[in-house]
């Protein structure tokens, strides 16, 4: 097979890792990659919101299936224009992705069909939503409608910290996507992601992980795309598992096809697991970063025929994906100044020495420099994963594997994993 993988960080480079292992590869294309993916595959500089030109490279190369790493992609249409080409893909539609691409979308969904989630309300003027204030209780859940690189989410203590919120999200803070917001009841519970591979009329529950959204020790700081993750996750009982199956995954694949936007790709359901029950948080139309890490190198046999199955709209021949029972950790090392203001350019050495049959170190934010050396160009640079037989051990690989890469430019948390350390 000819495979065309879309997109630049470290789910990519993860997707292109365990892709690149399976016998059914000829060839594998990423566009437009990084270094890490480029000692993996070729690479083309094609943008990942290029949708035109990503479909021409598809035809150019002859893929057999593309593979959507990040939402701009399916945001642009890229699905629905390999649709027009007759060619797989692993992405949902434009439509289907209005999942993650708007939250008030979503929530509407969810309401509709009476899938488990928060109350909600959605505001466009900053008097509107201020008014509604009335109606929640501190603490406030205010996110921007609109995609916003996993950072469009605030939980302000009090009133005047809520405002301040919608001010600046309103204000123009996330631009075009902050131009609604959504105000949620706050949930008490334990958040984690549960993922699932849809065809467009059934779902294969493909493991969860829990991930790290603040940006420093102890969950303090901004809110960032996410500065770690590991699987599996304690919270996920098998009973919430199937709870989540039952009430959360299978109707959503099932209403949505019924809606006429049938949903093929992989399903990130963002879940709080409350003395309720599981309950939506958010949904994502990707696979999660960094918990697509963790994922890939926790499965076990080939990833390809899944993905396949999906993009051609059957998954029925196929077995529920298998996992290993280690448990892997990602560590993310982040640019100083990320999420806010990452610095550029610093120079990173010894990320790619051998660390060893447990480590792997996947490529988020780098680029190669024409001197050969590797700098930092994104927000987050480095996910450092590493499995061990329970989370202690991964932690002590991963964190060993950092102490030997040297970028004073970068920063990481050194809490990762802290929730399921904390269950014993």
């Amino acid at each position: 097979m000819n495979i065309l993988l879309v997109g630049s960080g470290g789910r990519e480079h993860a997707l292109a890792w365990k892709i690149a292992q399976s016998p059914l590869v000829t060839r594998l294309v990423a566009a437009p990659g990084n270094p890490g993916i480029e000692k993996l595959c070729e690479l083309r500089a094609i943008k990942a919101d290029d949708a035109d030109g990503l479909t021409a490279l598809a035809r150019e190369i002859k893929a057999d299936l593309v593979v959507v790493g990040p939402e701009v992609a399916l945001a642009a249409g890229l699905a629905d224009r390999l649709a027009s080409a007759g060619i797989p893909c692993f992405g949902p539609t434009a439509k289907a992705a209005q999942l993650e691409v708007s939250k008030a979308f979503s929530k509407a969904f969810l309401e509709r069909h009476e899938i488990p989630t928060a109350g909600y309300g959605v505001y466009d003027t900053v008097k509107g939503a201020k008014a509604a204030l009335d109606v929640f209780k501190p603490p406030y859940v205010i996110k921007a409608d609109g995609l916003a690189a996993g950072k469009g989410v605030a939980i302000s203590p009090d009133r005047p910290d809520a405002e301040a919120e919608i001010e600046r999200m309103l204000g123009g803070r996330f631009g075009a996507a902050g131009a609604r917001v959504v105000i949620e009841e706050f949930m008490d519970g334990e958040e984690g992601s549960l993922f699932a591979l849809c065809d467009g009329q059934r779902a294969l529950l493909f493991g969860g992980a829990q991930d790290h959204k603040r940006a420093f020790d102890g969950d303090l700081g901004p809110n960032t795309g996410g500065m770690g993750a590991y699987s599996p996750a304690p919270v996920f009982t098998p009973d919430l598992v199937q709870q989540a199956d039952d009430l959360i995954v299978q109707p959503t694949i099932r209403k949505m096809a019924e809606e006429g936007a049938p949903y093929r790709g992989v399903l990130y359901a963002g879940l709080m697991a409350t003395d309720e029950g599981p309950k939506v948080v958010e949904f994502n139309a990707r696979f999660g970063d960094p918990e697509c890490q963790v994922l890939m190198m926790r499965m076990a046999g080939d990833i390809v025929p899944y993905l396949l199955g999906c993009a051609r709209g059957d998954v029925s021949g196929l077995a529920s994906p298998a996992f290993k029972p280690q448990t892997v950790i990602c560590v993310v090392m982040a640019a100083k100044g990320y999420p806010d203001s990452p610095l550029e350019g610093s120079i990173i050495r010894g990320a790619d020495q051998d660390f060893g049959p447990h480590v792997q170190v996947f490529h988020a934010g780098t680029k190669r420099r024409e001197d050969g050396l590797l700098a930092a160009s994104g927000g987050r640079v480095l996910n450092v994963c590493a499995e061990g037989d329970d989370i202690t051990q991964a932690r002590e690989r991963a964190y060993d594997a950092i102490r030997k890469i040297d970028w004073p430019g970068g920063f990481n948390r050194s809490d990762i994993g802290w929730r399921a350390l904390d269950r014993g």
